[in-house]
């Protein structure tokens, strides 16, 4: 083969592989469980609810942090306060490389009374929103440190997304013992 048709090949399959690649785009997807008003109603049922501005201080991050031994990414607590005592926080945590949003319920004494997954956006993992899964958080509260595989069961290919969720029950209900329950 001549040089010049050795160079013309080579270009054109770098063109059209290079083509290939400007057009392919990361693969999107998300799925909508429930929306805010239908996970409250799920856990609370018709129970009474007042929006609370809760934003908090950095030496309050920072306790939460050391009690739960998981990073709090956000000053602000998205709740809902029941006559008595009881709250409803919707939050997020990270999955292996996108959020997850999910609701949780708290009683007055700071268990667990349910959490329900919101939105899930990755393509992998999303057994967690298994009811029976999310059941082994049902009475949990921050009198132990929850750990996967320990208290918690793994689902294998949604290892990341199971532990992130129970670091993030571990966060939250350690927000009750060190903030909420005092409001």
């Amino acid at each position: 083969m001549p040089s010049f048709a050795r160079r013309s090949f080579l270009k054109t399959s770098l063109l059209a592989a290079a083509s290939l690649v400007l057009t392919v785009s990361p693969k999107v997807w998300a799925k909508t469980y429930l929306s805010i008003d239908q996970a409250r109603k799920l856990i609370w049922g018709d129970t009474p609810m007042v929006s609370t501005n809760i934003v908090l201080t950095k030496g309050q991050r920072k306790a939460i942090k050391k009690a739960s031994r998981v990073r709090v990414r956000s000053a602000k607590v998205t709740a809902w306060k029941t006559e008595d005592g009881g709250w409803f926080i919707v939050d997020q945590v990270i999955g292996k490389h996108e959020n997850i949003d999910i609701a949780v319920g708290l009683d007055s004494s700071g268990k667990v009374m349910g959490i329900e997954i919101l939105v899930y956006r990755e393509t992998y993992g999303y057994q967690i929103a298994n009811p029976k899964w999310r059941a082994q958080f049902t009475g949990k509260d921050n009198s132990e440190h929850l750990k996967l595989d320990k208290q918690i069961r793994n689902i294998s290919g949604a290892t990341l997304s199971c532990r992130h969720i129970t670091d993030g029950i571990n966060r939250l209900t350690h927000t009750w013992d060190i903030i909420l329950k005092a409001l």
